[in-house]
């Protein structure tokens, strides 16, 4: 079983745009690596987002590449500083899922899954980037999509 997590795309600041949209830079990083990964025929099931502006645009243009067999959706509790042990039991669920949301959110819900610690960070997430968790035996990194190697 997989899951894929990715944190939305470089957004615009606050004062410049309150919904705080991708940025232009924010969205090429984001079509780059949907499209590699879409190269590399990741499947995805279902692409479930925060429903904040830049998860929600991040989060298409995933399923532009990644045509998602159940569609995308909004789903509760991605946001930033949500509680991430109530997505912990969730995860058995969702194979083939990818949850696009915020930090520390995805960050600390790696965490769990793999070191069973959301404190002790197993990954460095990138603006974009995809981090590929598999459950085999435990959850562990699998792979990772970034759009940096900075």
């Amino acid at each position: 079983m997989q899951i894929y997590l990715v944190q939305h795309g470089k957004n615009r600041p606050k004062d410049e745009d309150p919904e705080q949209s991708l940025s232009p830079e924010g969205e090429k990083d984001v079509r780059r690596i949907a499209e590699t990964a879409g190269h590399y025929q990741v499947q995805v099931a279902c692409i479930l987002h925060s429903g904040k502006k830049r998860a929600e645009q991040t989060a298409a243009i995933m399923a532009e590449s990644l045509n998602p067999s159940q569609g995308v959706r909004s789903a509760e509790g991605l946001g930033p500083l949500d509680d991430v042990q109530a997505w912990q039991n969730k995860t058995s669920s969702l194979d083939r899922f990818m949850l696009v949301g915020h930090l520390p959110f995805m960050q600390r819900l790696a965490s769990l899954l793999v070191a069973g610690d959301q404190e002790n960070r197993i990954v460095k997430f990138q603006n974009a980037g995809i981090v590929c968790l598999e459950e085999e035996q435990g959850w562990h990194v699998k792979w990772t999509l970034m759009p940096g190697i900075n």
